[in-house]
């Protein structure tokens, strides 16, 4: 069997913890800021764990990190 390719566009977005669950970052951070209150852009901040209903697709994407 050949090796199964990583899709690098999942790999700069996600990362495994060492317990082997999937983190990722928030969205709606980049742009359009003066309208969130300063809570929910410092709750963006912090990343967090992929919901385990994604959990088995996104694994296949990135199979060796």
């Amino acid at each position: 069997m050949p090796k199964i390719k990583t899709n690098r566009g999942a790999a700069k977005r996600f990362s495994k913890t060492a317990t082997g669950k999937i983190r990722r970052n928030k969205a709606f951070t980049s742009h359009i800021l003066t309208k969130k209150t300063t809570k929910r852009k410092r709750d963006l901040r912090h990343g967090t764990l992929v919901s385990a209903a994604d959990h088995k697709n996104i694994s296949c994407l990135i199979p060796y990190l």
